[in-house]
């Protein structure tokens, strides 16, 4: 049974009635994601709030979490209520395409942990099914989306498979949005890369590529890239 909460170093994230629990994604995004200058964040499919609470963390910009699970949704309002930063984040329980097309909002930086089993046998657990398969959002959408809810200026920041990253590259490209910014990560230094994290914006510019590897000498012995980009938030770190 998965433990009904998961503790971080400033923050709470109780995830009982979430379909998909805090994991190493949502970290490495939250803890990733370019900030810099952000009055305004959207955090698509917000799950726990874990991205968003990371977020206000790191920054002064009102955050935005939007959730299509209702019990999930309300979890999150409810993570957010036992945080400091509940005077400036806010969750909204909706598909995201139907929030772009009636909020009328633009973000200075939208991120996302977007589902991404497409092709896979799906979880008879319908909200797990849902949280995790691309049918829900596709990527086609979920770049649309971004697109109508991101200032000219703006950054989109995303942690999807390495293998569905030219996809995604692709659509985003034929939208005007352009990576300006990839880190390839790696469970360890002899693995394949299994994750893509990629920063996307309106204006087109050379894409500062790097690496991360998570753990470089056995089980739970992280490297000190992994250490001090997650310092911050793991009480372990």
């Amino acid at each position: 049974m998965s433990n009904p909460y998961f503790r971080f170093k400033q923050f709470t994230v109780f995830q009982d009635r979430c379909a998909m629990k805090v994991g190493t994604d949502g970290v490495l995004l939250g803890a990733w994601c370019g900030l810099e200058g952000a009055a305004s964040v959207l955090d698509i499919g917000t799950g726990t709030g874990l991205v968003s609470l990371m977020v206000a963390q790191r920054s002064s910009a009102e955050v935005v979490g939007v959730e299509l699970d209702a019990e999930a949704a309300a979890q999150a309002v409810e993570n957010v209520e036992r945080s400091p930063w509940k005077d400036r984040v806010s969750i909204v329980c909706s598909a995201i395409q139907a929030y772009a097309s009636s909020s009328g909002r633009r973000f200075d930086r939208v991120v996302s942990n977007p589902p991404y089993f497409v092709d896979s046998q799906k979880s008879p657990v319908a909200g797990r099914s849902m949280a995790r398969h691309a049918d829900v959002l596709p990527y086609d959408e979920l770049v649309s989306s971004v697109v109508s809810l991101m200032t000219p200026e703006g950054r989109f920041s995303v942690i999807i498979p390495t293998l569905d990253f030219p996809r995604l590259e692709g659509l985003a490209q034929a939208k005007g949005l352009y990576c300006v910014r990839r880190t390839d990560v790696y469970s360890t230094p002899t693995s394949s890369s299994k994750r893509v994290m990629a920063e996307f914006s309106l204006t087109e510019g050379k894409c500062a590529c790097d690496e991360l590897v998570i753990e470089d000498g056995g089980p739970l012995h992280y490297s000190e890239a992994y250490k001090a980009l997650t310092s911050d938030f793991y009480l372990n770190m």
